[in-house]
């Protein structure tokens, strides 16, 4: 409950900025530096915006910097008031943008704001870079997770993500190769940024909150919608029936209900099972943390996030792709208390420590120094 009134209270005021224009207004040229983002409104990519705005004190203190946003697609057809003249202009796309949309926004920005350093926030869930190679021209690329082994970018995949490679294979589904180039000096301008901690509602909890404490009837969490594509229907329709499939304990699983309810209910369980998306990175993730329900997925031990949530064992329990393990870790889990306890406390006060230290700030300094 905390985790939500906090969430109202700064989803009102970000309303009541918006409505009001204090984001597009001009810059009021009382700092150095000044920062516009030019943003897509959905709800994941603007978790990747939400930070910019709860920390904007830090960037004018610390780094010297105002910060305005405006709906890029207002923006590029000349429909917005935000201001001209940014000495960083960040800017999202969406998942599938044609090369014609892509250069129009280039060249407006840089029409603009002919000075400013251009950098492109990648809000998409896979772990590949599949813009890198449509952006040479951008001085910096922000992503919210990226492959440990960065060799693997250079290899084609079969299908277009690292997870529809894998699956396709194991499913023998008739995926086509895809490869997305890395351009000569890219992982110089490369910044890993962070993933779903920054959400509206999971930001300001995380920074004021502590680990819900309280009974956990509900042994397994497991709300798992299967429909999607052939090979994501396969992989979540395996990870819905191993849960089902351990017996003599209270699961959970279904769809359809609210988001409230779904943060109630991990309120009350001890394991959340949060099998992969059509990215590795989940919403749930972050959320079986904010709860206090101890997170269970697949081993993310290729993934690299900051801040990383991801430490087997330590900030959650790693299952294998093929679940074979499914039922050992959750039954070791449901019989040592203690080890559930400190794994889902050192998940929340990592979280809590990066969102109440203000480190995005830092992280995010390169945009502008």
């Amino acid at each position: 409950m905390i985790a939500w009134r906090v969430r109202r209270k700064f989803e009102a005021a970000l309303n009541d900025r918006r409505r009001r224009g204090s984001y597009r207004r001009p810059f009021d040229g009382t700092t150095a530096r000044r920062l516009l983002l030019l943003t897509i409104g959905d709800r994941i990519p603007q978790s990747q915006i939400f930070p910019f705005h709860y920390y904007a004190s830090d960037f004018r203190e610390a780094l010297d910097t105002e910060i305005r946003e405006t709906d890029i697609a207002d923006y590029v057809a000349g429909r917005s008031t935000a201001p001209r003249d940014a000495t960083t202009v960040c800017f999202q796309t969406e998942f599938d943008i044609p090369e014609d949309d892509l250069a129009r926004i280039l060249a407006v920005i840089r029409e603009r704001n002919p000075d400013a350093r251009i950098v492109y926030l990648d809000w998409f869930a896979p772990t590949d870079l599949r813009m890198a190679h449509r952006l040479p021209q951008i001085d910096l690329y922000v992503t919210k997770h990226l492959l440990r082994d960065r060799a693997r970018y250079d290899k084609p995949v079969y299908g277009d993500t690292t997870l529809m490679d894998h699956y396709g294979h194991h499913y023998d589904l008739p995926h086509e190769e895809t490869r997305f180039p890395i351009p000569d000096g890219f992982w110089k301008k490369l910044l890993l940024g962070p993933s779903f901690v920054t959400a509206d509602f999971m930001l300001p909890a995380f920074a004021s909150g502590r680990l819900p404490t309280g009974p956990r009837p509900t042994d397994l969490h497991a709300r798992i919608a299967v429909g999607g594509s052939p090979w994501y229907e396969a992989m979540r329709a395996d990870c819905l029936s191993a849960a089902e499939g351990v017996s003599g304990i209270h699961t959970i699983t279904g769809t359809g209900i609210g988001h409230h309810q779904f943060i109630s209910e991990l309120r009350q369980s001890k394991i959340c099972f949060s099998p992969f998306g059509y990215g590795e990175v989940c919403w749930r993730d972050f959320e079986a943390v904010l709860t206090g329900a101890v997170l269970l997925k697949q081993d993310m031990r290729h993934v690299e996030t900051a801040p990383d949530i991801f430490i087997p064992n330590e900030t959650y329990v790693p299952v294998k792709w093929d679940l074979s393990d499914f039922e050992e870790k959750t039954r070791w889990l449901l019989s040592d208390t203690q080890s559930r306890d400190r794994i889902a406390r050192q998940a929340f006060e990592r979280l809590h420590d990066y969102a109440n230290s203000g480190r995005f700030a830092a992280q995010m300094a390169p945009l502008v120094t």
